[in-house]
């Protein structure tokens, strides 16, 4: 009989708990370029093939919905030549072969009127490609932030109670749910932060009230297929009571 600790993560899952949802923060490029004496712009490139790369083995486990944050509002804050950059890798690192392959659907959420036209414009051109895809929905959280996000919901709320569409009273949190970018999939069960850094830098804030947190060292260029299998087999170890004890479970 095979040793446990021998076996291969992906060969330890259990094929019928697989998260539905998997958000990740995808962190630690810079850092990773910088220790291969690279400049950060290479980590970004490495970045990109990992994406692909996690797309994939997530699809073939089965997760439905699979999201990344991928640039975040405060993120065009960076140097302009670093950020100029990234635009033009994002435009590039999209292949629609590797959705159609997969069956995976394509989506983005955040604040998309900021991004150039060029890039904006092949993003929905995928979106629109891979519309009747009907496997793992992949999203990118781009030039997005939660309190972006929820302060717009507020926004939707705020009009309809104005035009006499909803009243105060009647507002609940699926209200709230139904107004934010993410309404068209079910909040995440597991979020994954790569590159050692503790915290969820404003990302799907309301939505991971609920979600197990999984938090590793491992830099995102260096976070392959087992690396995510790792991080799925520690969430399936995990008791999920939301708010009950086990014994209701």
């Amino acid at each position: 009989m095979k040793n446990n600790k021998a076996m291969l993560y992906k060969d330890q899952i259990d094929k019928n708990r697989i998260p539905a949802h998997i958000a990740i923060i995808m962190d630690g490029n810079g850092r990773w370029a910088k220790q291969q004496g690279h400049a950060r712009t290479f980590g970004h490139q490495a970045g990109a093939e990992t994406v692909h790369v996690i797309a994939e083995e997530a699809a073939r486990l089965g997760v439905k919905y699979l999201t990344l944050y991928t640039f975040s509002t405060e993120n065009w804050n960076r140097p302009v030549d670093e950020v100029a950059a990234l635009m033009s890798l994002l435009m590039d690192s999209i292949e629609e072969e590797t959705f159609m392959k997969n069956n995976i659907s394509f989506r983005i959420i955040g604040e998309t009127e900021k991004l150039p036209e060029n890039v904006l414009a092949r993003l929905n051109k995928c979106i629109e490609r891979t519309s009747k895809n009907t496997g793992m929905c992949l999203t990118l959280a781009l030039s997005y932030s939660s309190k972006w996000e929820i302060t717009e919901a507020v926004k939707k709320i705020a009009r309809e109670v104005k035009e006499g569409i909803l009243t105060p009273e009647e507002i609940t949190d699926q209200t709230i749910d139904r107004c934010l970018a993410t309404h068209y999939m079910p909040d995440p069960d597991l979020l994954i932060r790569t590159g050692g850094e503790i915290r969820l830098s404003n990302y799907l804030l309301w939505q991971c009230a609920y979600a197990e947190l999984y938090f590793c060292d491992t830099f995102w260029p260096d976070f392959k297929a087992e690396e995510l299998c790792k991080a799925i087999c520690d969430f399936q170890k995990r008791e999920r009571r939301f708010g009950k004890t086990s014994e209701q479970i």
